[in-house]
């Protein structure tokens, strides 16, 4: 699934460390405003222990994680909607992902400038939305503006639109959010067409100091708080921290991992919450050759699915063989399941389920 991610925040407030650690890309980052120039993409795998599960069962070659695309944005500043710094073309970059990891720094520190003077995380979350704000009511503008004429001559389905971009509109001049607002599922429809930057579910990332790891810090709690008026997730990580870890070898990753308190790295937690914020689901297919976990969207059907693999899978669908992990374990072998009748075929219409274990039937 081509999904993007976008990283987003103020400039350094460890963006591109974050990334860098995510993707070992090597993207450059510096202790000063716009280190990131061009966009950064990475593809950063999504840590899943079902993979082991299976592995340890059913014997294989290779086992290949599902993963995300993660691209690193420059830092955005006051006035970017206006052109300041680099920001419309940053912003314009924003537009083409799918969701966004905003980075709020939440920690204090005397090495390290703060483009504002000092740790402020509510206010800097609002420069950014704002500025987010301010870029989206011009692309309204504009869509009302295209649809003016249309409307005047009868159109039903421009005078929808037109309703819905006006409704857009008043919530933007009031400092709300798109995707703050209820919708119906028709307004939904028009309001992606518009591609509005504030309408992209949104993940806040609380860059911490490794004592903030221990248990929230008074900067996390108002990211917590601000969050929940969004229905938006938040994710806790040591930017700085991760990055020396994604260098270290296993053993010396995991004496890291207990001298920090925490038992799995903040960048696994993060690429699982990055996953469910695009709506990713995964099915795994299993056999000799390899163990793989492959993504979907949310509500696909077995075909659908088939269809990730290859097209041809999707086109000649047949039927699907599916099994539950859980049961796999119980009774030991996929031969176990059969005789246990715990393997089932499913048809065209059957809504594949995350975990769901899949071997499917079709024409060439």
């Amino acid at each position: 699934m081509a999904l993007q991610a976008g990283i987003v925040g103020l400039p350094n407030v460890g963006k591109s460390t974050l990334f860098n650690a995510l993707t070992n890309a090597g993207a450059e980052s510096a202790n000063y405003p716009f280190c990131t120039i061009e966009p950064n993409t990475g593809i950063v795998p999504v840590p899943d222990p079902r993979l082991k599960v299976l592995n340890d069962i059913i014997a294989t070659q290779k086992v290949i994680p599902a993963a995300v695309e993660i691209v690193d944005i420059a830092g955005l500043v006051k006035g970017a909607s206006k052109g300041e710094g680099l920001g419309n073309q940053f912003l314009g970059t924003i537009r083409t992902v799918d969701a966004i990891l905003h980075v709020v720094r939440c920690f204090d520190s005397e090495d390290i400038h703060h483009v504002d003077g000092s740790v402020d995380p509510l206010r800097d979350i609002e420069t950014i939305e704002l500025e987010l704000i301010f870029k989206d009511l011009e692309s309204v503008e504009k869509r009302m503006a295209r649809l003016v004429k249309i409307v005047r001559s009868g159109d039903k389905v421009a005078k929808f639109h037109m309703g819905v971009a006006e409704k857009m509109k008043a919530l933007l001049e009031e400092g709300t959010l798109v995707r703050a607002h209820d919708w119906s599922e028709e307004e939904w429809e028009s309001i992606v067409e518009t591609q509005l930057i504030t309408s992209k579910p949104v993940l806040f990332v609380c860059n911490v100091d490794e004592e903030g790891l221990e248990e929230d810090n008074d900067f996390v709690k108002l990211v917590h708080t601000h969050a929940k008026t969004l229905n938006s997730g938040v994710v806790k990580v040591c930017a700085q921290a991760e990055a020396e870890l994604s260098e270290l070898e296993t053993e010396e990753r995991i004496e890291f991992l207990q001298d920090l308190g925490i038992d799995e790295p903040g960048l696994d937690k993060l690429a699982r919450a990055t996953y469910a914020l695009l709506g990713l689901r995964t099915y795994f297919t299993a056999g000799e050759k390899e163990i793989r976990a492959w993504t979907i969207k949310d509500g696909f059907k077995a075909p659908q699915a088939a269809g990730v693999i290859h097209t041809d899978f999707e086109r000649g669908f047949i039927k699907a063989e599916v099994y539950n992990i859980p049961d796999l374990v119980n009774v030991g072998s996929e031969k176990g399941l059969k005789e246990a009748g715990k393997l089932r075929i499913e048809g065209k219409e059957y809504v594949v389920k995350d975990g769901d274990v899949m071997h499917f039937r079709f024409n060439v």
